[in-house]
């Protein structure tokens, strides 16, 4: 149905939709790219982090935008953001070596998107047969993530045609659109369907439900599924965390699973092999430590020149895939000592999973 397009973009992609999870606040959505940012260098895996983009003052009409008791209107304006505040949010994206995506909901919001050098473009399930919006979107040339939720057949052969017509990159993500979504709800057999269907096409799985983070995508991986997306947020500042949202130590066993999901079903030939666990731990012991050029104190933030990197790793010290400017010291660290997994206030400390992986590399303390 579609010639074939380069769809190496989508393939193993993570897409994180932040969404309006910021709340208006730009500082907890900074927080959030950090440390889902950490979490995805961490793992290793290809990670987009999404925003939502809406020019507020035109989306909702004038007469409509004091109307608190329609909720989709009230969350709009409690959510808005400037522009410098995004610009801040993609900016932040970039330096976390995440892919930087958006999804526009009205056509100045895809004029945004060029201006704020977005990678990937989401239509969302509501807007698939929003022609007004597609083709402006279209006009940007820029690689499109469309979700599938209540559309109709029709609607997503034409998207497939219209964007291969265009030679525009598109991957289609099988979507059930609740809030969360129960696991009889998933119908994760809508992956054979569109694989079938539309075989020049990446398919993806874009997931709401919240039982666990584990056994779908281990279904949709082995139907072929290659790009996945889940919302994130984090516990900060009392805002509750909605059950269809991610925290990171959930996006942890959720990438975890994944690479498990990988290693049962085997690499292709078109791909690089996985290595062998005891092979990673050997390079492991070549991997340069974390050391403290000066006396650093309790609260201090790394900086440029704060610390040095030399062999050995030592067990519990952070290494240089770990060192991130900004990160905050919760204790003291001598000059010349190692800068360990207990003394510094990240993602990396919280999450059970990394913490025992640096706990467990590297030379023993002290031999």
């Amino acid at each position: 149905m579609s010639s074939l397009i380069n769809r190496d973009i989508f393939e193993d992609l993570f897409v994180l939709e932040l969404a309006n999870n910021h709340w208006g606040r730009l500082e907890r959505g900074l927080q959030i790219v950090r440390e889902f940012g950490t979490v995805a260098r961490y793992n290793g895996v290809r990670a987009a982090i999404k925003l939502q983009f809406r020019d507020v003052e035109n989306f909702i009409h004038r007469d409509f935008r004091g109307r608190d008791d329609v909720r989709y209107i009230k969350k709009t304006r409690d959510t808005q953001l400037t522009k410098d505040e995004l610009a801040a949010l993609v900016e932040e994206v970039r330096k976390n070596n995440c892919l930087r995506m958006a999804t526009p909901f009205d056509e100045k919001s895809v004029d945004l998107c060029v201006e704020l050098g977005i990678d990937i473009i989401k239509l969302a399930s509501s807007d698939l047969n929003d022609w007004v919006l597609i083709e402006k979107i279209a006009k940007t040339r820029k690689p499109m993530i469309a979700s599938t939720g209540g559309s109709t057949l029709k609607d997503v052969d034409d998207l497939v045609t219209f964007c291969a017509n265009r030679r525009i990159p598109l991957a289609l993500n099988h979507c059930v659109s609740l809030y969360p979504s129960e696991d009889a709800e998933l119908e994760l057999n809508q992956i054979d369907f569109l694989k079938s269907r539309y075989p020049n096409t990446t398919i993806g799985f874009s997931s709401h439900e919240y039982h666990d983070w584990s056994s779908s995508i281990l279904i949709a991986y082995a139907k072929g599924a290659r790009t996945f997306e889940r919302h994130i947020d984090i516990d900060e500042g009392g805002i509750q965390v909605s059950p269809y949202c991610s925290k990171p130590e959930q996006v942890d066993e959720w990438f975890r699973t994944f690479r498990k999901a990988k290693e049962m079903c085997g690499a292709p030939g078109t791909a690089k092999r996985i290595p062998p666990e005891k092979e990673v731990r050997y390079l492991d012991s070549l991997v340069r430590g974390v050391y403290a050029a000066r006396d650093l104190p309790e609260g201090h933030t790394l900086a440029e020149g704060d610390v040095y990197l030399a062999i050995p790793l030592q067990q519990g010290q952070l290494s240089c895939r770990e060192l991130i400017s900004g990160t905050r010291l919760s204790r003291a660290v001598t000059s010349d000592g190692a800068l360990t997994i207990d003394d510094v206030d990240n993602a990396y400390a919280k999450t059970p999973h990394m913490r025992d992986l640096i706990m467990a590399r590297g030379m023993p303390r002290g031999s």
